[in-house]
């Protein structure tokens, strides 16, 4: 089970006027995912990135049954609902943007489909839905709009290209306006590209 603990930077959440969640992946602290705050326009902006205990969210693979993942994976979304719940008593949720990579791309997919609603922006860079197969009865709500950043590789170690395009339909169907983007033989991190299209996109 995860202890909260929240890593922050940028403007103080009281002062703020939007937020950016950053959440890391696997085996990487917190400070490696807030990096990608330095390039974006972050004036009276507050960031966050969540900490899972020895930086592992949950202990098998994404596409692991998720009964196998419990319940480290429970947690870490409990743990992020409420940071976001937290910034919304100061922000409003069309103000906040929820980024995550690799095993935080995964959460961050599904953080934001279990309950779909109007965001500043998402961004799963190298990351999709949890579980076996995706499961439509777990997703709800609709997204109105809210932009999608999701990215792959062609060929990822860790992230197959169909769970990416499952991922896609699924979070196109709760509303999402969704832009795709996959990149034969990228490994396995984050490319500049990649920033600068989230940075396009969200306007940040």
């Amino acid at each position: 089970m995860h202890n909260y603990n929240i890593v922050e930077r940028g403007t103080k959440l009281q002062e703020a006027d939007k937020a950016i969640i950053l959440i890391h992946g696997r085996g990487a602290p917190p400070d490696d995912i807030l990096s990608l705050a330095d390039f974006f326009e972050t004036n009276n902006t507050y960031v966050a990135a969540p900490e899972a205990n020895h930086f592992v969210w949950y202990p098998l693979t994404f596409l692991a049954p998720r009964e196998q993942n419990q319940p480290w994976l429970n947690s870490a979304l409990e743990n992020i609902s409420r940071l976001i719940n937290t910034i919304e008593e100061q922000i409003p949720a069309e103000n906040i943007y929820l980024m995550g990579f690799s095993q935080g791309g995964c959460l961050t997919a599904e953080i934001a489909s279990s309950n779909a609603r109007k965001l500043g922006g998402i961004a799963i860079f190298t990351g999709g839905l949890i579980g076996a197969t995706v499961e439509k009865e777990n997703y709800s709500g609709n997204f109105n709009g809210t932009k999608v950043y999701l990215s792959n590789g062609d060929n990822d170690p860790h992230i197959p290209l169909q769970r990416t395009e499952d991922t896609c339909n699924l979070m196109q169907e709760l509303g999402a306006d969704i832009t795709k983007e996959i990149f034969p033989g990228r490994p396995h991190t984050i490319q500049m590209e990649e920033i600068e299209k989230v940075k396009e996109l969200f306007g940040l």
